[in-house]
């Protein structure tokens, strides 16, 4: 089973401590966000973690402890720098501290296991197509030596979104073409493999890969492993992600991005965090009366596992 841990919050950023805790005791708790008296136990034995999946917008919390993690685990690392200031995301590091954090990541885990999210992709008075071409040149030039891809989205128009950032500017389909050949141009000059993240549409003309973020070839060359082929179980439309399960919590990410579709408000993830307690085995709170506990059906995907336990059978 591949764990990803940072899709439903920035777990990297804010809660480090619990996150290492979790490793060391080797489970996590998650509740079900649809049914939340539904609790599933994962084990994160590294024998049943095929990948630690990482996705942050501040890795600098957990760069210390870092070799400790990928000597035991396969990992890999997203990391979500944008062409936005603190109007759009309060809580993030400015660009030149984030690319500082990113070239530290690459120098501990190598550049094979880090990608470069830039997403999502978004049009505003101040943030034009001609500011997202100056900064997303600016990034790649510095980036490129220490990452194995680029990933980047479109912003998708959320109901919320309608409330949370009444600036954003609806984008046309001459605003995507435009954003997609300035992207994939300057990546094909900086020598940036760049693909598209949670769409059905083809962008090969802009010499843009398809989506797919965490797929088996990705994985595979990251950490000299092989997976067999399991097919896409992404969680959205457009989504051609592998199957993985997230021990996070929606509503607790302190980050503050006003496109965050993992969070209904910053005082709601403000609200939640009071319930973090690092000691915990979920991340939010602990058990309560009436939860149900189920173990989570941990398949390997890791073709030499499977043939070590055909073998000892």
């Amino acid at each position: 089973m591949i764990i990803n841990t940072g899709a439903r919050t920035d777990t990297v950023q804010y809660f480090t401590p619990w996150l290492l805790n979790r490793l060391r005791e080797g489970f996590a708790l998650s509740r079900n966000p649809l049914f939340p008296n539904k609790v599933t136990r994962y084990d994160l034995s590294p024998d049943k973690v095929d990948c630690l999946v990482f996705c942050s917008k501040n890795y600098r919390p957990i760069l210390p402890y870092l070799r400790w993690i990928t000597g035991k685990y396969n990992t890999y690392f997203f990391y979500t720098i944008t062409a936005y200031d603190k109007d759009i995301e309060p809580g993030v590091p400015s660009i030149d501290e984030s690319i500082k954090t990113l070239i530290e990541l690459s120098g501990i885990v190598g550049k094979k296991r880090v990608a470069w999210r830039y997403d999502p992709v978004l049009l505003t008075a101040d943030y034009t197509i001609e500011r997202h071409e100056a900064t997303f040149s600016y990034m790649a030039k510095r980036l490129s030596p220490y990452i194995d891809r680029c990933i980047f989205s479109f912003v998708e128009m959320y109901k919320k979104l309608e409330v949370n950032m009444r600036e954003l500017i609806p984008l046309t389909e001459e605003d995507i073409a435009s954003l997609a050949g300035i992207l994939g141009r300057i990546s094909r000059e900086n020598g940036i493999r760049i693909q598209i993240c949670g769409t059905d549409s083809d962008f090969s003309m802009y010499g843009i890969l398809p989506s797919g973020c965490i797929r088996e070839d990705i994985i595979e060359n990251a950490n000299g492993i092989e997976l067999r082929r399991i097919g896409r179980h992404g969680m959205r439309n457009g989504c051609h992600c592998i199957e993985s399960r997230d021990i996070g919590a929606y509503d607790s990410c302190l980050n503050g991005c006003k496109y965050c579709y993992a969070n209904k408000s910053p005082e709601k993830a403000i609200e939640n965090y009071r319930l973090h307690d690092p000691e915990s085995p979920m991340l939010l709170g602990n058990l309560r009366d009436g939860d149900t506990v189920t173990e989570a059906r941990q398949v390997s995907y890791i073709l030499q596992r499977e043939a070590e336990l055909d073998f000892g059978d």
